[in-house]
């Protein structure tokens, strides 16, 4: 029993260095970004080691600045921004609906598990293997560099999670509840809408937040379906380079203007994200 003991606690220090490892890398990334971000352009390369402010160089806000004030900085996260809120919300409205019946109703002809890991099936989809179909698809429909082109595909891709997590967070709801209110006179709709649906808003934010980041990161499909019109901040970003080479200042600026949304995003509703991929688990 001794020798068990002694090998679960080496393990759990080996999975809390792992960790903590893991932590810091992330951590000093974005340090670096923003420390990057807030040094002067010829101090850029003058500097090294971790580049501590004040101590080493004057922090300076003038590549903010100058980056918010570029009309395509402005114009691409102003894109992203309506594209990632209304792809959201037509997932979410197509999304919790489909997850409510799946965990309230049965389907003939179709289990209802089947159907869910039909749905988690269509997210598992590599992107790469329809952006050709889409192409051709929004060509037909003239729809090449528009925000809703963009929409309706980050709409369908992000759909499955708003199902699947969805369902799982309904049938966490004690069913009684709307069999109450059922003989009480409610429809199914109702019951719903007045019931099911303010019980479970927690996490159906967390499924909002999810989303939201999937959305905001997509970078193959804007990419291949946009030009100038709708490009949105990853395309942008991944575009940053000018005949004087990279200006790293600039690209950490604009890279913390990508993390900074979701990761703001993240941190104001993080309970929410918590419970909703608990939530997220198919069940039987």
């Amino acid at each position: 029993m001794g020798v068990v003991r002694k090998k679960s606690k080496s393990l759990a220090v080996v999975r809390y260095v792992l960790a903590l490892l893991v932590v810091a890398w992330a951590v000093f990334l974005i340090y670096w970004g923003v420390v990057t971000s807030l040094k002067p352009p010829a101090e850029t390369f003058t500097i090294s080691g971790i580049s501590v402010p004040v101590l080493q160089f004057r922090p300076t806000l003038e590549n903010w600045k100058t980056e918010l004030s570029t009309r395509e900085s402005r114009f691409t996260l102003t894109n992203s921004v309506i594209v990632a809120v209304f792809a959201t919300v037509m997932a979410m409205l197509l999304g919790v609906p489909a997850g409510y019946a799946l965990a309230r109703f049965q389907f003939r002809r179709m289990k209802n598990r089947d159907l869910t890991v039909w749905f988690l099936s269509q997210r598992v989809l590599p992107p790469v293997v329809v952006v050709i179909p889409f192409f051709l698809l929004m060509r037909t429909l003239k729809l090449l560099d528009t925000q809703l082109a963009l929409i309706l595909i980050n709409a369908t891709f992000t759909l499955p999670f708003a199902v699947v997590i969805s369902r799982q967070a309904f049938q966490e709801l004690p069913v009684e509840l709307e069999e109450a209110a059922a003989v009480d006179g409610c429809s199914d709709f109702t019951a719903f809408l007045r019931i099911a649906f303010p019980l479970a808003a927690p996490t159906l934010v967390a499924v909002a937040a999810i989303c939201v980041a999937f959305t905001w990161n997509e970078f193959l499909f804007a990419l291949s379906l946009t030009s100038l019109k709708a490009k949105t901040f990853p395309v942008y970003l991944a575009g940053a380079e000018d005949t004087r080479g990279v200006q790293f200042w600039f690209m950490a600026t604009r890279a913390m203007l990508a993390l900074g949304p979701p990761t703001v995003l993240a941190l104001l509703i993080q309970r929410y994200i918590v419970r909703g991929l608990t939530f997220g688990a198919v069940k039987g």
